[in-house]
């Protein structure tokens, strides 16, 4: 399955086929905070947008991206796990596939949407069945042992962020290796060190986005 966006890419009706990019990722690493930053960095580029959330029984982080002014609230929509958050992201998306495809029907012009997963541990992977790209998100408050745990999120994933770098000196992690045992156990895959309130390296997921999924745009 790949929707990625290109110029060719065209459903029936002739409207483009939006791009379905997963951030996964440990409760409190960043997730939300990382789409606050996304959301109008894209919009500058020129990119549509709609997000999927999920959270255990709350609609808490699809709240937070409504009221936050960066998007319509409409483009917005939430799902509630009720269990193990990573299962309805990987063992059985059909929640996720089917809010997804609500937001493609009512916004035909989107280029990207994005499916927040609830905060799981290292071990959440995205079914690609439901995602055709997906960011992992770790945080240097988790510890800098975290790359060499090799969990299947820091592995697996398209793209992994390192967020609150600014956090690392006063909890005794090492950003620096970090990023380097990072790269080593993703073989030179894409890593990218964040600080959301900041904004620094926002501009670099960017542009991975850009190149890696929403080519037509780069």
């Amino acid at each position: 399955m790949n929707r990625m966006v290109s110029d060719e890419s065209t459903g029936a009706a002739g409207s483009k086929t939006a791009a379905r990019v997963g951030i996964g990722g440990p409760v409190g690493s960043g997730k939300t905070a990382l789409l606050e930053q996304l959301i109008p960095a894209l919009t500058e580029r020129g990119i549509e947008m709609a997000v999927v959330t999920n959270d255990l029984v709350t609609k808490e982080d699809a709240l937070r991206l409504q009221r936050s002014g960066l998007i319509e609230p409409e483009r917005v929509l939430a799902v509630e796990a009720g269990a193990c958050p990573h299962t309805i992201i990987r063992e059985d998306p059909s929640l996720n596939i089917a809010a997804a495809d609500k937001l493609a029907d009512m916004f035909p012009g989107a280029d990207v949407i994005f499916i927040e997963s609830g905060g799981d541990n290292l071990a959440s992977t995205f079914s690609l069945d439901l995602v055709d790209y997906w960011m992992f998100v770790i945080d240097t408050g988790g510890g800098d042992d975290i790359p060499r745990k090799k969990g299947p999120g820091t592995i697996r994933s398209d793209l992994l962020v390192i967020n609150k770098i600014d956090l690392g000196p006063a909890v005794g992690a090492d950003v620096a290796l970090m990023q380097k045992e990072a790269s080593e156990v993703r073989g030179g895959r894409p890593v990218i060190l964040t600080d959301c309130k900041r904004q620094v390296g926002i501009d670099l997921v960017v542009e991975q986005l850009l190149h890696d999924v929403l080519f037509t745009h780069a």
